[in-house]
């Protein structure tokens, strides 16, 4: 980002200080990182006010700072140091980042989803960028601070911008999409994640539509075309994406190797290829196959793209264990949507006469947790040998498996992951595949962490 300080004057109620000449280079929230040339951004929380760390932001290279009326200004600050004056910090970081948005004008991609968000995000970023100067949401910042931020730091050259958009609740995507105003705008799936705030899956979908509340005028907004909840999203600029014969984006000739997996758009004749794992990532890389379609990218440069892609860790990641294992890090996250296809994915795995799951406690799933970590069990097929539980909830998981387990597979209940290590090293083989899949509050990967091949660590 690069902006003179007087283009933000006329969107603060006031200002104060010397800004002849000024430009920022950045904006900075965090007073513990250096930020040469940074519009401090300060925000009240609940635990500390930013506001009580202007004096730390100076020392750290910011130049100016933006500033809640009614609050004091700390002794010692200079006289003529450049303030920008306002009602909500936070109100005013979007409104900014509305401006410089408009200002670079690049083709906005919005992505939403209960899963798979953040590999759509990847994976369009992969093909976009074969022919454009293209800037991603880094890490998680997806929400009304995140998001703006992202935006502010783009290059001024950056021709296409692809933002990832999370939510907790009712208005949060449309806040968003209409800061964004997207060209394209892309829902991956409506899974079970956040049922305690928004009650249903059918709730779920509405706060997930939001995301074409911003959609600029004829823009294309790409859907899950297999979910029945979305069923009723129709319209010359919608995309249905998927397996079933009513997509308009239909999918076929799936094959799966530990390589990754092929597929094919059923009216074309061309052979995808991406180096992941998982029949749901098919859907995701077809979400980006369109926007390359939508952004004119020739064909070769999509299949390179996807070729070449670099995702974002633990996420379907296969790794080398010892002994030859492959283990399969999906500890990301977890829903019964993503559990449910990471086991599916591994069921499509030949070549390994042992497939053992791992899989812990899965959050925020409201009143029916116990429900849904039962129907798990329906979904271990009959190829997987192990299912290790790890956790109270897993626990259910194990349970329902029991009652009802076929004589082949086995079954281990543990309540801590140090109590899984033990199971887990006696199965290491190199017939043997392992997936470990749990919400982010296990932190399963420490678990993968004791099974990676040395080697292979020593590479990082």
């Amino acid at each position: 980002m690069k902006l003179d300080f007087k283009e933000l004057v006329s969107l603060a109620d006031r200002t104060s200080g010397k800004y002849e000449n000024l430009i920022l280079e950045g904006v900075s929230k965090d007073t513990r990182l250096k930020s040469e040339n940074a519009l401090y951004l300060p925000i009240a929380g609940e635990r500390f006010d930013g506001h009580d760390f202007l004096l730390n932001a100076i020392e750290q290279g910011c130049t100016a700072t933006v500033w809640e009326e009614g609050k004091l200004l700390p002794e010692g600050l200079p006289e003529d140091f450049p303030i920008l004056y306002t009602k909500d910090t936070v109100a005013f970081l979007q409104d900014v980042s509305k401006y410089y948005l408009k200002k670079i004008n690049p083709v906005v991609v919005a992505v939403t989803g209960s899963n798979g968000k953040t590999t759509t995000k990847d994976m369009i970023e992969s093909v976009s960028s074969e022919n454009f100067k293209t800037f991603k949401t880094q890490g998680n910042y997806n929400n009304h601070i995140g998001m703006p931020l992202t935006i502010l730091a783009m290059e001024d050259t950056t021709e296409v911008l692809i933002l990832e958009m999370g939510m907790s609740d009712y208005g949060e995507i449309s806040l968003l999409s209409k800061i964004a105003e997207p060209d394209v705008a892309v829902i991956t799936n409506i899974g079970e994640s956040h049922l305690e705030q928004l009650g249903s899956r059918e709730g779920i979908a509405k706060a997930k539509l939001e995301i074409a509340d911003g959609l600029k005028q004829g823009g294309l907004f790409i859907i899950d075309g297999d979910e029945p909840l979305l069923s009723h999203v129709k319209g010359e600029n919608v995309l249905q994406v998927g397996f079933g014969d009513s997509n308009t984006l239909k999918l076929s000739n799936l094959k799966t190797d530990v390589n990754g997996v092929t597929f094919s758009l059923e009216e074309g004749t061309t052979v995808y290829r991406i180096p992941m794992l998982g029949r749901h990532n098919i859907k995701n890389a077809a979400y980006a196959i369109a926007v390359g379609h939508y952004l004119n990218i020739e064909e070769n440069k999509i299949l390179e793209g996807l070729e070449n892609l670099k995702v974002t860790s633990m996420r379907l990641e296969m790794k080398s264990g010892k002994k030859e294992t492959l283990l399969i890090n999906d500890a990301y996250n977890a829903s019964p949507t993503s559990m449910i296809a990471a086991l599916e994915t591994l069921a499509e795995l030949k070549d390994y006469s042992k497939k053992v799951a791992v899989l812990g406690d899965m959050y925020e799933l409201g009143s029916n947790e116990e429900e849904m970590h039962r129907n798990i069990a329906k979904h271990v097929d009959d190829t997987i040998s192990h299912v290790i539980c790890v956790g109270q909830k897993g626990a259910w998981i194990a349970d329902e498996l029991m009652k009802h387990k076929n004589e082949d597979l086995e079954v281990i209940q543990c309540l801590t992951k140090e109590e899984a290590e033990e199971p887990i090293t006696r199965l290491l083989s190199k017939d043997t595949a392992i997936l470990f899949k749990a919400s982010r509050g296990m932190v399963l990967e420490t678990l993968v962490s004791k099974f990676v091949e040395k080697e292979q660590e020593s590479k990082k």
